[in-house]
């Protein structure tokens, strides 16, 4: 049986995933806004996470969100920390990476493409939960890889930062499986693939209802509009 594959992210009402955790975490771009979700937090998140990472589990990350949690994680030593600090460590962390790297934290498998991840979600073993890493969902929603997407959207604005569905996300419809919305306002959003978007409308192109807006389609098609 294949393992499933579940994305759950953290998200800003205008689409950023980058840095929820802490300043330090990723300032790529010049972002300075790491932490964002720990200044809003919101305690009904919490039983979404107990969810999801109750029982056995693998992680499946990005090259740097594996950095970020190969230098956390393995050294927290706060008792609230512990229990996640040790199911991480138990668990397969499959690492999609081009980079030559060493993997030195335990259990940590370096993949090299989708057809890796494909190889491992065909074989047996504990369902798989991405983190972070929104440099890997593109492609891996346009293979059909990933099973179930649940999206933690936070009532902020942040104006820029790295994105959940960046360049090559293939067009798609998605099923909402289930939704809540908390206390303070924080929707979890649960989806599965819905297959693909049909065509509109279903008989045909549509034709130009009058002479300008004929001339404003060509203007399109030209880039000059």
């Amino acid at each position: 049986m294949a393992r499933k594959i579940t994305g759950a992210a953290f998200l800003s009402l205008d689409g950023v995933m980058q840095a929820p955790g802490g300043p330090t975490e990723d300032t790529q771009a010049g972002f300075n806004e790491g932490g964002w979700m720990f200044k809003i937090w919101d305690p009904g998140i919490e039983e979404t996470l107990a969810d999801l990472f109750s029982g056995n589990y693998d992680l499946l990350l990005g090259r740097r969100t594996y950095d970020i949690f190969a230098a956390y994680w393995p050294y927290a030593e706060e008792p609230e920390n512990r229990p996640m600090r040790d199911a991480f460590d138990a668990a397969n962390k499959y690492v999609l990476t081009r980079n030559e790297q060493q993997l030195e934290w335990q259990n940590s498998h370096r993949l090299t493409g989708v057809q890796d991840v494909a190889r491992i979600k065909a074989e047996a073993g504990s369902d798989i939960i991405i983190q972070g890493s929104s440099t890997i969902y593109p492609a891996l929603l346009k293979a059909g890889l990933i099973d179930v997407l649940i999206i933690m959207t936070f009532p902020v604005l942040l104006g820029s930062g790295k994105r959940l569905f960046g360049e090559e996300t293939p067009v798609d419809k998605l099923e909402m499986t289930q939704h809540t919305v908390t206390d303070q306002g924080a929707v979890v959003a649960h989806y599965k693939p819905g297959g693909m978007l049909p065509p509109y409308p279903p008989e045909g192109p549509i034709a130009a209802q009058s002479e300008r807006e004929a001339v404003r389609q060509q203007r399109m098609q030209e880039g000059s509009w």
